[in-house]
């Protein structure tokens, strides 16, 4: 990757938080439930992502967490939170400091593009697929986050994002694993969160996806 962050995306970087922005991001952490978890994923995530170091060179590529930060946070704060873990993640083990547009580039490849493709999929799901518990887990966790990061791999590819050390059939290919690896961190840890801790989701509600017994309103 280019050590400066071209134009588009910082426009994109740029409008993704102003639009977050709008959304007034802070207000979920005015839930006393929701702090200590957003706490927890700070510190968390930067060593997440920090395990793109293991992988070959050019294949900057990991699980972000982007996807269940939004389904705990909502979209407006986990776009904010991109920026402190993605910073954290580069200083980790660094005897230099990195480029500081190859780390925004990465954020907004690998977080805020593939989080705003989820969210814009995860509300087709919730408005057109029936509001079930299963529906939450197996359609806005599991497989939104799946298709979202592939379809972000091929913008990427057609925006000249793709590392000449790698062909396109490996850039795919690596979207497509990493897709479902995402896919099924945020699903099993949404399903244990709706059995044990439904109010660390902010996106989630017993009176929303759970079926109604017959006779209540």
């Amino acid at each position: 990757m280019p050590t400066t962050l071209p134009t588009g995306d910082m426009l994109v970087m740029l409008a993704v938080l102003a639009t977050a922005f709008a959304f007034k991001p802070w207000l979920p952490l005015s839930h006393r439930p929701l702090q200590m978890p957003w706490l927890g994923a700070m510190t968390l995530l930067p060593f997440v992502w920090w395990t793109e170091h293991l992988l070959p060179n050019g294949m900057a590529l990991h699980v972000t967490g982007t996807f269940l930060l939004i389904l705990m946070f909502g979209w407006p704060l986990a776009m904010w939170s991109l920026l402190p873990i993605g910073l954290a993640a580069a200083l980790i083990g660094q005897a230099q400091p990195p480029e500081i547009g190859q780390i925004l580039q990465h954020i907004v490849w690998r977080g805020m593009i593939p989080g705003t493709l989820g969210l814009l999929i995860g509300l087709g799901v919730r408005t057109w697929v029936a509001q079930h518990m299963f529906v939450y887990i197996l359609g806005r966790a599991f497989m939104t986050t799946a298709v979202a990061v592939s379809i972000s791999g091929v913008l990427a590819w057609i925006t000249g994002q793709k590392p000449d050390t790698l062909s396109t059939e490996e850039w795919m290919l690596a979207h497509w694993l990493l897709g479902w690896a995402e896919a099924i961190s945020t699903g099993m840890l949404t399903s244990i969160f709706v059995a044990f801790k439904p109010e660390w989701l902010l996106t989630y509600s017993d009176e929303r996806y759970l079926p109604r017994k017959p006779g209540t309103k």
